[in-house]
């Protein structure tokens, strides 16, 4: 990974910058604009002071309300943000439901992502008109792990702005990087964080660059590009246009 991409912190594992990438007319991304992660609820004090400087000013909680209770937010008492929580889902994976014997994790990966894009679209489209008003940038997005529901964020943001579908493919993948991060952080710090992980089948914990790549092929087959299937999940093309201005360079 970039070394200028990863923030490194003490409790949080997959906070990262998407700046850089390019575009299909040549452009790219700003750096120091827009941040994934995955749970903010475990920052430190430290990690507060690193993220201090980024001067973010809106924040984005992807995650359920049973996790937001269960394993805190964003320290925004802290930090001063504007702060959104957002569930792009009502309930998380169950453990208990046995997946086909015959799926392998691209498999099951791209059909849990096209039933996220189908359970959460106004959701989704609600994160994306948070970004696009005036103000609020720099800002960060994240879930749990920052893979799944911030992958389709993240997919769907750097597409609609134009970054290519390789390039996004290729950020998604990054996460599983973060995994070991966070296995190994969890084992010395969190038992109950590692028994989760450990407990997950290892299908949920994949981050396989294939599922993102067929799952964008798909809606650009369908709507012709990521940016009309994210104008016709309901951002308008204002947002959209100050979007795109305000994170290309």
């Amino acid at each position: 990974m970039d070394e200028a991409r990863l923030v490194t912190l003490e409790g949080v594992h997959n906070f990262r910058d998407v700046g850089g990438y390019p575009t299909a007319d040549g452009r790219a991304v700003r750096w120091g604009l827009i941040y994934r992660a995955d749970g903010l609820g475990r920052l430190t004090a430290n990690d507060i002071e690193t993220l201090r400087p980024l001067g973010l000013r809106t924040v984005i909680d992807l995650r359920t309300d049973a996790e937001l209770v269960q394993r805190g937010r964003f320290p925004h008492e802290s930090y001063q943000v504007n702060f959104h929580h957002l569930p792009i889902l009502d309930a998380t994976w169950a453990h208990d439901q046995p997946t086909p014997p015959d799926q392998d994790a691209t498999g099951f990966l791209l059909d849990a992502y096209r039933q996220m894009l189908d359970a959460g679209p106004d959701r989704l489209a609600a994160a994306l008109r948070v970004l696009a008003l005036p103000g609020s940038l720099p800002a960060v997005f994240h879930c749990a792990a920052g893979k799944d529901r911030t992958g389709i964020l993240a997919a769907l943001l750097l597409g609609a702005v134009g970054v290519t579908n390789e390039h996004v493919v290729n950020d998604y993948a990054l996460t599983g990087e973060a995994i070991a991060r966070m296995r190994e952080w969890a084992a010395e710090h969190d038992p109950s964080m590692a028994a989760a992980m450990a407990s997950a089948p290892a299908i949920y914990m994949s981050a396989e660059p294939r599922a993102m790549e067929l799952l964008l092929d798909g809606i650009v087959a369908e709507h012709g590009s990521v940016r009309e299937y994210v104008h016709r999940l309901g951002v308008s093309s204002l947002e959209l246009d100050w979007l795109t201005d305000a994170l290309l360079t």
